[in-house]
């Protein structure tokens, strides 16, 4: 038996899938989830704040400029990391939001949540058992509902700022779009 990094290995079965989706094909839709800009600059503001309050009660000391350093390092590590959700759409029609995959054969129609209708849909709306990738920094979401008996999730909500394109990535109408306006 051959380890699966071993040059003389030549079966698929054993490959690392991550490498196998970094040497195929593209993704039909890729999103990363960031904060807005502009919050980089309140941290940047909060870490001279913080950092001066800590210069201050360190009475001049030599290790007084710590304060800063702390508090930038915390600032960017909390900011990245609300940075980090990805939503894609595999070249197989794989929907994966954060952690969690979903295959398009499971999915039976989709609807874009525009930033008006979210709070109805994460509140009196929402069903307990849906899976949510929820931004509140992003204003619009997904709705994609799901046709597994052997799931218990009836559908996931997934904060994105381009639901149009999602949806057209899974191949899936926007149910939305065919609801008459509230002006109409």
């Amino acid at each position: 038996m051959t380890a699966p990094q071993s040059p003389d290995n030549t079966g698929g079965t054993s490959e690392n899938p991550a490498a196998r989706r970094d040497a195929g094909s593209a993704d039909l839709f890729d999103e990363r989830l960031t904060v807005p800009w502009w919050w980089w600059l309140a941290a940047a503001v909060v870490t001279g704040v913080v950092g001066y309050e800590i210069q201050l009660s360190a009475h001049g000391s030599k290790w007084s400029v710590i304060g800063y350093v702390v508090a930038a390092i915390l600032s960017v590590l909390v900011l990245w990391s609300m940075s980090r959700t990805r939503v894609r759409v595999t070249a197989d029609r794989e929907l994966q939001a954060h952690r969690a995959r979903l295959p398009r054969a499971v999915v039976a129609r989709g609807a874009s949540i525009p930033a008006t209708a979210k709070s109805a849909a994460l509140g009196r709306q929402l069903d307990p058992a849906a899976y949510l990738v929820h931004r509140f920094w992003v204003k619009t979401m997904v709705l994609v509902v799901l046709d597994d008996p052997d799931d218990p999730t009836p559908y996931w909500l997934v904060s994105t700022r381009r639901p149009a394109e999602l949806l057209a990535a899974l191949d899936l109408p926007d149910a939305a779009a065919d609801r008459p306006s509230a002006g109409a």
